[in-house]
């Protein structure tokens, strides 16, 4: 499997459209803290699914926090997704 950097930087910076298990999403990416800090939120479009996580980068380590759902969600999301 990919690490979580290289997932992450998958997603565009900025708002983009996905398409994922046949459905489509409105995601929005932000980094901060010279990319140390990224949101990741993506709405199902026309639906009721959510996607939400931050990852954080820190010195040779990544670390995901998903909000309030399971990080495997988060993970296919990530990995599945087509920008």
């Amino acid at each position: 499997m990919s690490s979580l950097r290289a997932l992450v930087e998958r997603v565009p910076d900025g708002w983009s459209e996905a398409s994922y298990a046949g459905r489509r999403y409105g995601v929005t990416k932000v980094a901060r803290a010279d990319g140390r800090a990224i949101s990741v939120y993506a709405e199902e479009l026309g639906g009721t699914d959510v996607v939400s996580t931050n990852v954080y980068v820190t010195g040779g380590s990544e670390e995901l926090r998903p909000c309030e759902m399971p990080a495997a969600k988060v993970l296919a999301f990530l990995r599945d997704a087509t920008f």
